[in-house]
């Protein structure tokens, strides 16, 4: 059973989303996510300044086995990217809510995070899959 932390949002495509009070917010995959990837070799983020679209892609994370697409779940001004992942792409796996995270983005619009699935709805979604 893959953890799935309630304070946060997601999408279908297994990317979370956790909101700040400062209208930023912090973007990552789900533990589903890389534990389907296993284990992570390389992640690709966007740069920081650029915009990132809720549900288009925006990055790439690459394991040993595949390579997957990672879309953003919400749309904003990417403000900053965790580069500890260039040396360490590992921590994705070790740690996806927490030290694993991707990109922060200044959200465009806070009421797109309504949109996405609560923790509850990502974990059915997930069962479904498996």
């Amino acid at each position: 059973m893959s953890e799935t932390p309630p304070d946060l949002k997601y999408i279908e495509t297994h990317q979370w989303v956790r909101a700040a009070d400062d209208g930023t917010a912090t973007v990552g995959i789900t533990d589903f996510a890389q534990d389907q990837l296993g284990d992570v070799v390389f992640v690709g983020v966007p740069e920081v300044g650029v915009t990132v679209n809720g549900g288009e892609e925006a990055g790439v994370a690459e394991s040993v086995k595949s390579a997957s697409d990672v879309f953003s779940p919400v749309t904003g001004e990417v403000i900053e990217v965790n580069e500890a992942l260039e040396e360490e792409p590992e921590l994705v796996n070790e740690d996806p809510y927490g030290d694993g995270w991707l990109f922060r983005v200044r959200l465009k619009d806070q009421g797109e995070l309504d949109g996405l699935m609560d923790a509850s709805a990502y974990a059915a979604h997930v069962a479904d899959a498996e």
